[in-house]
């Protein structure tokens, strides 16, 4: 079996140095890269399963190298940064990454954190799901949403909300639920990243409750996919 490639992006050598021989100790394959831009040339030359990011880089910040990756590719992304700041959080995710950690933490959980992303990509390369409602169709396989007969645009994280809500059609989820389910883990803080994805979710499939379904707020508890 392969390793599973990582690439780790901080200009701590330090903490790249510390972080490299734990990832190495628990199997991974790991390459490091320090600047922004460097990381970018590391990951078209040889992409990797997954990237470590740090946000505070010089070259070009972890933002805009998630963002430049996620315009090519649908790789697991794990911010690392020393911000706590909700505003960073929900940034962060929703630019596409997949998890958020702050430092400092401790080794165990960084490895938890890629361990259970991984598990939910490779769950996602599992034979071929698609979803099929009147005007829509949502393939999490191939990554696609095909709404009115044309292709939407639509992050990764997105298109894993749309899809986990479709897939589970009349079943109500609290936010932290869908925090738990489509990003992975238990996330602690707000957790008005989800409204930020529904609110955008809403905006991209307008009109759809035409064809009898739509995403519809349960108030005081969270959202479903109804169908009528």
């Amino acid at each position: 079996m392969n390793k599973i490639r990582i690439l780790l992006v901080d200009d701590d050598p330090n903490i790249s140095h510390l972080v490299d021989l734990y990832l190495t100790k628990e199997g991974f394959e790991v390459s490091t890269a320090q600047r922004g831009d460097d990381a970018l040339k590391a990951f078209k030359a040889s992409p990797p399963n997954l990237m470590l990011l740090d946000v505070m880089l010089p070259g070009m910040d972890g933002w805009q190298v998630c963002r430049e990756v996620r315009k090519v590719s649908n790789i697991p992304v794990i911010m690392l940064t020393a911000k706590d700041e909700t505003f960073d959080k929900v940034l962060g995710l929703e630019l596409g990454a997949d998890d958020y950690i702050v430092k400092p933490f401790e080794p165990k959980e960084l490895v938890a954190r890629i361990k259970a992303v991984i598990r939910r990509y490779q769950s996602a390369d599992a034979p071929e799901k698609e979803l099929s409602f009147p005007g829509l169709t949502i393939n999490i396989s191939s990554y696609t949403v095909n709404y009115r007969g044309q292709s939407l645009d639509m992050p990764p994280k997105e298109l894993e909300l749309l899809y986990f809500l479709a897939n589970h059609a009349g079943q109500v989820f609290t936010r932290e639920q869908l925090l738990e389910q489509v990003w992975g883990y238990d996330y602690f803080g707000d957790s008005r990243t989800v409204d930020v994805h529904v609110k955008r979710l809403r905006e991209k499939l307008g009109g759809c409750e035409e064809y009898g379904w739509n995403i519809k707020t349960v108030w005081g508890v969270g959202y479903k996919f109804e169908v009528k």
